[in-house]
């Protein structure tokens, strides 16, 4: 009863093309963005509240600290150091944590941690037990750009660059209420009742993870396509949609999370740009935080570097934030949102590499100015304008990083690039305090060499991804590679094109 041009050796192939099939992006992508979506919003930008409140909180309790326990400027800056230490050294753990164990688990892990350590320093006798204890804060704030890849996972193409940018939304959100928090808090209960308030997004988010879905792409991975359908069809029900119909189909991996998947030929040379890229972006950012208080306390560019000035003010006398001094730091933080917007017009206009090479351009642009000593208005123009070029930049590295690396390798790529984002944070404080003390000129161009070694590396990074669907293991990326090169032989594909011509 067979048709005289099918054979039995053609049977397989005719059963399995005749059944319909999809993938997690085919349903991600035929569900949309929705109500879900707004949720998992909502969710992980929690999460970089809480990341944006403790980092902020640096620059508003040490002052007091320093006055109450007599600290030293060395000692002042080593409880920044110890939070940035933590993050750099667990950055690439929680990294292969989530690419091996799940998003949810790595997340909610780093943060229930983060609110345990930061609780606890609320409670710290002595400055031995405030170090310690914010470096372990640092320690699990080191995961919280894992809530990236989670809430990247299941945003549908036309909507991931312009989604992940508003989460900076979220981090400029958190930052002013820590300074609101601050004028209210610290005159009249002073900074350990700030550090107990502060951990009110860690808390809200503790309240509300027993929510969170794994991502379904991470359970495709790891064989569990019975989970992932059930994590698409309440997603779909959310949003008022459904999933395609047929049975869902993935590569699966069992080797994920490892470092040297990175530096495989395909990824190579991107992993090496994209850190480079994530270092240039944290080593800028945090300089030009620390270049705003030390030339506004100066008045101006020039006197930055007089010592009989400058000096004996910063690291002699104990002085407390006054109001004023907190309504210049909101201020401060204001300027970040014009770069998120800016970035939002051209992310998806000009493509993550150029929007990257532009920030860092700007950037470098912005700062040229201060070297011909101007005064305080037009000193916080260029400043402000630096800061929101930065940020804007920053902000498109987290869109690109979890866009170009598969679903294997994502985690542990934004990982190591916030490990050397920590780096860089790590370095630019001797910069822009210290070498600063010798020389403006010499420090403005560390910074100006630095971005403009940024924009060629983002110039030159191999892949765009705006429009680009997300890979799901090693594997399926050197597949597509191979699909996208010019048709010319063949060979393989003409018992395909003869298969898909019988359904």
């Amino acid at each position: 009863f067979l048709p005289a041009w099918l054979s039995l050796e053609e049977i397989p192939v005719y059963i399995c093309i005749s059944s319909e099939t999809f993938t997690v992006e085919e349903a991600v992508e035929a569900i949309g963005f929705g109500k879900f979506q707004w949720k998992l919003s909502m969710l992980t930008g929690v999460a970089w509240m809480a990341d944006a409140m403790e980092m902020m909180l640096l620059s508003i309790a040490t002052p007091q600290l320093r006055c109450e326990w007599r600290l030293s400027s060395w000692k002042v800056a080593s409880i920044t150091a110890m939070v940035f230490i933590g993050m750099m050294i667990s950055s690439s753990l929680w990294g292969n944590i989530s690419d091996k164990y799940g998003r949810k688990v790595c997340l909610i892990l780093c943060m229930l941690w983060s609110l345990h350590y930061g609780f606890l320093s609320a409670f710290a006798p002595t400055y031995s037990w405030i170090l310690v204890l914010r470096g372990l804060v640092g320690f699990g704030l080191g995961g919280a750009p894992q809530s990236v890849t989670l809430y990247t996972e299941f945003l549908p193409m036309k909507s991931r660059g312009i989604s992940v940018i508003l989460l900076g939304v979220f981090w400029g959100l958190g930052a002013v209420f820590e300074v609101l928090l601050a004028m209210l808090v610290m005159p009249t209960l002073g900074w350990k009742w700030l550090l107990a308030f502060s951990t009110l997004p860690l808390v809200v988010f503790a309240a509300s993870c027993c929510w969170l879905p794994e991502s379904a792409r991470f359970d495709v991975l790891r064989g569990r396509e019975d989970k992932a359908l059930d994590t698409l069809k309440c997603i779909a029900a959310a949003n008022g949609s459904s999933v395609p119909k047929g049975r869902l189909i993935a590569n699966t991996q069992t080797d994920r999370g490892r470092i040297k998947d990175l530096f495989i030929p395909e990824y190579r040379r991107t992993t090496l740009l994209v850190w480079f890229i994530w270092f240039c972006n944290a080593f800028s950012y945090y300089g030009i935080v620390l270049l705003t208080t030390e030339l506004f306390q100066a008045g101006s560019a020039c006197s930055a570097t007089d010592n009989s000035n400058m000096e004996p003010r910063c690291s002699l006398e104990c002085n407390y934030l006054t109001f004023h001094d907190y309504v210049d730091l909101l201020w401060t933080t204001l300027a970040e949102f014009p770069g998120i917007l800016v970035t939002l017009w051209m992310i998806d206009r000009i493509g993550r590499r150029k929007s990257m090479a532009v920030c860092f351009l700007l950037f470098s642009v912005s700062i040229l100015p201060l070297y011909a000593c101007t005064q305080r208005t037009l000193l916080t123009v260029f400043i402000f304008i630096a800061r929101a070029c930065i940020t804007g930049g920053w902000q498109v590295a987290y869109v690109y990083t979890p866009e170009v690396f598969p679903t294997a390798t994502r985690a542990i790529g934004i990982g190591t690039g916030s490990g050397m984002a920590r780096v860089g944070a790590l370095i630019t404080p001797f910069i822009a305090q210290v070498l600063l003390k010798s020389s403006i000129y010499l420090t403005l161009s560390v910074y100006l060499i630095c971005c403009l070694l940024g924009t060629v590396a983002s110039w030159f990074l191999p892949m765009e991804t705006t429009g680009r669907s997300l890979q799901e293991s090693t594997q399926s990326t050197m597949e597509q590679k191979n699909i996208e090169r010019p048709q010319g032989s063949e060979t393989t594909e003409s018992s395909s094109s003869r298969s898909s011509k019988y359904i």
